[in-house]
């Protein structure tokens, strides 16, 4: 089935690279039409899931006429992970000061 802005039947691919990072193709043309060096980016494409994308399928955390129009548009469609929040990052810092219980 070739891709429309009616319809697509997708590939989505996970990145061996970075994680949460998610690439979105025509489960008829594959990979082919992804850049070369979004590929070296994107480390080895580890297969998801397929799935049939409609304007009124809800995606967790894309918009997916957004997906559906990069697919038919260009080839492909890259999620990017999530922005982490800076408060989260804190909890991967080492303390500066020593924390004694009250």
């Amino acid at each position: 089935m070739k891709p429309t802005t009616e319809r697509v039947l997708a590939s989505i691919y996970r990145s061996s690279a970075r994680q949460d990072m998610y690439l979105y193709v025509s489960r008829h043309e594959g990979l082919a039409r992804v850049p070369e060096p979004l590929r070296e980016r994107f480390g080895t494409p580890i297969p998801v899931m397929d799935l049939l994308l409609t304007p009124t399928r809800a995606l967790a955390r894309v918009n997916v006429i957004k997906v559906m129009s990069g697919i038919v548009e260009q080839g492909y469609y890259l999620q990017m992970p999530p922005p982490r929040e800076e408060g989260m990052l804190d909890l991967y810092r080492e303390p500066t000061t020593p924390v004694y219980p009250l």
